[in-house]
Parts: structure tokens; C-alpha cells; sequence
């Protein structure tokens, strides 16, 4: 029989289990629970502590009463707008020095940040055979897929996988932080070779090269790239590092974590939350709807543009889910930080690569949408870009397939990931068990004689 075929019985089990699992949405308010572990207004429930980094999004008044503010985010207490103005003033890249923040609380100096990036380039290699046996031999079509069966297959090359000490846990990090490039390209490019016919190369990683820039050298297959490329690359890397504790792919690493398993799980569990299109797969969403958006009106028509964003909330336009994708956020409201920098950069290489005229479109978009919002819903919270917004449109500028959206996602956040991972082992003495409420009646046991 073929293997992916939804047979007539299957259909028949199917729709049993769609009438046998229905929970009545006003269940959720008579048990007072927090669906989306998100209480009435949004916000997220308390779950833990942590010290990686933090969000800000709202202010109080003289009064006492929480008012919306300018979208901060923190590093280990540092705000990343001055993470990023310091490396950008030097003229030097900051992905790294992100990653050391992240991991050991502290800014490294230069001898440290010296010999952290030459352990990570030591690090930069796969397992003899690894490319051959685990990614050739075995191309996927889903690149997050194949990162995260990557990621579990690491655990048998590993000599002492299961052992949870600081640092033999911060070794695997480091590996793994250093290896995600090339596992998501060299992932890629089985891909294309395999599945779409085109020709099969594979760059090394060179040593003397940052993360950012040997990820634009594997990927191209004449290895080249310009400055601003490769710094505009690197400060997407630093602004998807992190983003406080609450995310879901975060949190999965904590529960994940929790219950004391290897690292190589760990991780994957929090590829496979990252792969979902509620999260690490939104800015995707965001490029196939200024696509549709193109091919669909006159965009230079600023009337025609706002009528279109109006059909989208309608539920008329594009894949009808009543989304303006890229704006708004769970958390920021006046603005997200990491848009904001985002923005002015995106820009420059706008400039560099002749789209002046889509990105005057985003803008376009970015400053219609709020007004539209406004009028159409009637609770209003405030609206910005998110960081999904710009991201893609940077991506595309850098010319990379949307394949490698998400996994360039992970290739950052796997550097928050590792130090949550790190503070859950350090910090926690349960596993994390959260309760659900059954509210299924109970009932007899009818033998099989008599159903």
C-alpha cells in the first residue's frame, strides 16, 4: 500500500476522534484556566525565573497603572540596541560575542572573545562520514526535519553523550552552536541536488571566517559575499538569539530539560517547536504574502495597497486567516526592538541590491497597517512591525531560498536555547509537570459482548 495514503478506514477513525475530543471554549473560563498558559489580557503565566535575558513592553504612571512603551529587549541585563551599537561602532562582528553573553553572563574581553571564536572554529566540523552517511544519503524535503534528525544522530558520535555536568553540557552546546550552519546548508543542499536536479557542492567552513560569513561562503558556490551582506547577516544572527524565557521553543527546551535528558534531545525538541509556523516559520508567512500581494495589485497605489490590507483582515485576501502577517506581537505593542534595528539596515542593503521599491513597499505596509487595525477591531492594543517583518525581506536581499528561513532561525537561537538549557540543570530540582483539568464524565465499562 503507499506508505502516506489516508485510506477510508483512517477517515472513518479520524472523524471519531474529531467528535470524541471536543472541549466547550467556555470550560476554559468556568475551570479558570489560562489557555496558551495566557491569562485574559495576553500576558503570559509566570512559569519560572531566569537571568538570560528580558523583555520590556509596558511602563507605569504615576498612578501605578501599566502603560505601553517603547519595546525593549535584554541580554543578561544589557539592552541589546547597545549590544549592537557596540559592535557595529568597532566595525566588527557581534554573533559571537552574543553568544558568549548569553552563556556565561558576561561580556567577553578581547583576549576572551579571541579564544571563544577559535573554539568555535575548532568546533566547526562534522563527525567523519557525517556528511555522506547522515545528510547525502538521506536528503529530506523539510529542512528543520533534517537539522533536527541531524541533531539526534550527533547523539551516537558522541563518546559520553547522557552525562549532564556544566561542562560536559557546555561542550555539546558548543559543538552543536558551531555545527548548526553547516548542518542547515549542507541539509539544503542535499536537497537540491536530490530532490530538485541541480548540481551538488560542498564548501568547508574556513577557520579564519565568522559565523555569518562562512554561512553565506558553504551556502554560495562561488563563495563570495560583500561586507555589508555578511554584517547584515550577523545582526539577525544576534537580534534571533534570544527573547526571554516564554517563547515556545524556549520553554520546550526547559521542560524538555526538566526531565534530565541529553542535550541532543533537548535540542531537537526545540527545533521541533521552532519549525512551526506560529513561530520560528512566521517570516516565511510574511514573504508569501507581499508575493501575493505583488502579483495580486498595482503595490505603487498606496489606495490599492491599503484596500488589499483591508481584505486580508477580512479574511479575503491571500490564505484567508485574517492575519496581516509581520505585524503585531504576543508581548511589544508600540515596538519591537529588533524590527526597529532591522529596519535601518535593511534599508542600506535595499540600496546595495536595487530593491529600493520593495522596501518602500514594506514601509508602506508597516505604516498603514496600525491605522487599518485601528479601525477594523475594536479592541486595540497597538500594532507594530515585528522582527518577522524585515527579517525575511533581509533574507531575501542575502539571496537565501526560503528553505533556509527557519533553520537560520535555529542557527541563532540555538545560542539561547543552550544557555536556558544550561540554567534549568543548574537552577531546577522538579521536572516540570503542569496540571490539566479532566472534564470528561465519568462512566461504566461495558464489555466487548455487550458495546
Amino acid at each position: 500500500m503507499n506508505y502516506s495514503e489516508i485510506t477510508p478506514y483512517i477517515r472513518e477513525l479520524a472523524a471519531l476522534s474529531d467528535g470524541s475530543n471536543h472541549i466547550a471554549p467556555e470550560m476554559y473560563a468556568q475551570h479558570d484556566v489560562k489557555r496558551g498558559l495566557r491569562d485574559i489580557n495576553g500576558n503570559g503565566v509566570i512559569a519560572g525565573l531566569t537571568e538570560v535575558s528580558r523583555i520590556k513592553a509596558k511602563d507605569k504612571d504615576a498612578k501605578g497603572n501599566e502603560i505601553p512603551c517603547e519595546g525593549q529587549l535584554y541580554y543578561r541585563g544589557i539592552n541589546v540596541r547597545n549590544i549592537v551599537k557596540g559592535f557595529l561602532d568597532d566595525d566588527r562582528p557581534g554573533f559571537e560575542e552574543t553568544i558568549y553573553l548569553l552563556l556565561f553572563s558576561k561580556l567577553p574581553n578581547k583576549e576572551e572573545l579571541g579564544q571563544f571564536c577559535e573554539q568555535l572554529s575548532i568546533y566547526r566540523s562534522l563527525p567523519p562520514s557525517f556528511v555522506r552517511d547522515m545528510i547525502l544519503k538521506a536528503p529530506g524535503k523539510d529542512m528543520m526535519n533534517m537539522l533536527s534528525r541531524c541533531v539526534l544522530a550527533l547523539y551516537a558520535y558522541d563518546e559520553n553523550p547522557d552525562d549532564i555536568s556544566t561542562a560536559n553540557i557546555l561542550r555539546q552546546c558548543l559543538q552543536l552552536i558551531a555545527e548548526f550552519p553547516l548542518l542547515a546548508v549542507y541539509g539544503y543542499q542535499s536537497f537540491q541536488h536530490y530532490h530538485n536536479n541541480n548540481s551538488l557542492f560542498i564548501h568547508y567552513p574556513k577557520k579564519e571566517l565568522n559565523t555569518a560569513e562562512n554561512l553565506l561562503y558553504i551556502l554560495r558556490e562561488d563563495g563570495k559575499y560583500t561586507p555589508l551582506e555578511a554584517k547584515l547577516l550577523d545582526l539577525a544572527l544576534v537580534l534571533h538569539a534570544e527573547h526571554g524565557g516564554g517563547n515556545n521553543s524556549t520553554f520546550t527546551t526547559h521542560v524538555v530539560t526538566s526531565s534530565g535528558t541529553d542535550t541532543y534531545s533537548a535540542i531537537s525538541a526545540a527545533l521541533g517547536s521552532l519549525k512551526g509556523p506560529r513561530h520560528g516559520g512566521a517570516n516565511i508567512k510574511v514573504m508569501q504574502m507581499f508575493d501575493d500581494m505583488k502579483a495580486t495589485i498595482n503595490t505603487k497605489d498606496t489606495a490599492a495597497v491599503k484596500d488589499h490590507l483591508v481584505k486580508l483582515l477580512d479574511k479575503q485576501a491571500f490564505d484567508k486567516a485574517g492575519l496581516i502577517y509581520g505585524m503585531g506581537h504576543a508581548v511589544y505593542s508600540l515596538s519591537d526592538p529588533r524590527a526597529d534595528i532591522l529596519r535601518t539596515y535593511a534599508k542600506q542593503l535595499s540600496e546595495e541590491k536595487g530593491m529600493q521599491e520593495e522596501f518602500e513597499l514594506y514601509e508602506t505596509v508597516e505604516k498603514l497597517t496600525p491605522e487599518i487595525i485601528a479601525e477594523k477591531r475594536k479592541m486595540y492594543k497597538g500594532v507594530s512591525a515585528n522582527v518577522d517583518f524585515y527579517s525575511g525581506m533581509v533574507y531575501k536581499m542575502l539571496g537565501l531560498p526560503y528553505e533556509l528561513f527557519t533553520p537560520i532561525f535555529a542557527v541563532a537561537r540555538i545560542a539561547g536555547w543552550s544557555a536556558h538549557r544550561m540554567e534549568e540543570i543548574q537552577n531546577a530540582g522538579k521536572i516540570i509537570r503542569p496540571a490539566y483539568i479532566s472534564v470528561k464524565q465519568e462512566g461504566e465499562y461495558v464489555s466487548l459482548d455487550n458495546r
